[in-house]
């Protein structure tokens, strides 16, 4: 029996960039802006009604398993400049640090704002960003200031198959289990990232079987997102503080850049354990060696939880624009997944 017809899609444009070696793919043109009252339920909308394109833009033949990419919206009100829905290869984020980088970074080259500072409503709050313009008018760089983060946990033993492991929950935008990679006896390093995905795929439901996890003020803002596994790095100097880490999220998606959710998670855990201060600089590299320049400006609280406020920045290039189509014949529909 021969397959159901696929329906005609496209054609899809996009710009795409990369943020520290992450791609993002930026849909500008050939589907509806998702619809609702404010960003995250719009991120809803999209979940119903533009999934097909969610898979059509990450599944291969035209993308792949780590993919990346967002619907541009309206803001929530007129005090930011933009709204954005992201999307990867399980569904739609709640954060990502790298997309929003890469997501100014766009909109200033192509004129959609002007900045330098732009604020950008995302599905877990109001992030303000600030972009660095160099002298030909191209974005060199873009620093968000994220919203509150938090530990939530500390030291929670979750047994896999490599043994018990020790694990930290911090919230960056989403939640994070931050693991030190040499407990497991590996390494950030491309060699270990088979293991290190199937672990992640071990922690994620280990660790929402073990504890709630879920926002204190947005209940939409639940469960394990990915899991940072990280080591130490040279310091500069003796002031800044210097980490590795890989990062694993959703369906065993692993990150080039260094997470920039992840990184605020990272320093919510590191200053609720003590170990890095405000105003203290963090300088935090990926499996490629790509950087992400961070800290802490101050520390707040969400409802009744220590927080802080940080700060992630790094740089985002251009790497095409696309025009996708699904020939309706086409036997694979909107694609596949081999990982």
């Amino acid at each position: 029996m021969s397959p159901e017809p696929s329906p005609i899609v496209g054609p899809i444009t996009t710009d795409d960039y990369h943020t520290a070696g992450e791609p993002f793919r930026i849909v500008t043109g050939g589907v509806s802006v998702p619809e609702g009252a404010d960003v995250p339920a719009r991120r809803q909308w999209a979940a119903t009604h533009l999934d097909l394109v969610r898979r059509l833009l990450v599944h291969e033949p035209r993308g792949h398993a780590d993919m990346y990419g967002c619907f541009v919206t309206p803001p929530n009100d007129a005090d930011a400049d933009l709204g954005v829905v992201f999307f990867h290869n399980e569904g739609y984020s709640t954060a990502c640090g790298h997309g929003t980088i890469a997501l100014v970074t766009w909109a200033v080259e192509t004129g959609r704002v002007a900045g330098p500072e732009i604020v950008v409503d995302v599905p877990s709050g109001r992030v303000r960003c600030v972009a660095r313009i160099d002298d030909a008018g191209r974005v060199a760089a873009v620093r968000f200031h994220n919203v509150p983060s938090f530990a939530s946990a500390l030291d929670l033993e979750v047994a896999t198959t490599r043994g018990p492991v020790a694990v930290d929950i911090g919230f960056g935008g989403a939640f994070y289990g931050v693991v030190d990679v040499r407990t497991l006896g590996l390494a950030v390093e491309p060699a270990a990232l088979p293991a290190l995905i199937a672990l992640q795929r071990e922690l994620r439901p280990a660790l929402e079987a073990s504890v709630e996890v879920v926002h204190p003020l947005e209940t939409d803002l639940r469960g394990i997102y990915g899991v940072v596994f990280w080591e130490p790095a040279t310091a500069p100097d003796g002031r800044t503080v210097a980490e590795r880490n890989v990062t694993v999220f959703a369906d065993g998606e692993v990150d080039r850049s260094p997470c920039g959710s992840g990184t605020s998670a990272r320093l919510a855990v590191l200053h609720r354990r003590g170990t890095i201060d405000v105003g203290t600089p963090f300088v935090n590299r990926s499996v490629i060696d790509s950087v992400f320049t961070a800290g802490i400006d101050g520390t707040t609280e969400v409802a009744g939880v220590p927080a802080v406020a940080t700060w992630v920045e790094g740089s985002a290039y251009r790497t095409g624009t696309h025009r996708f189509e699904l020939d309706p014949r086409d036997p694979l529909g909107d694609g596949f997944l081999l990982r």
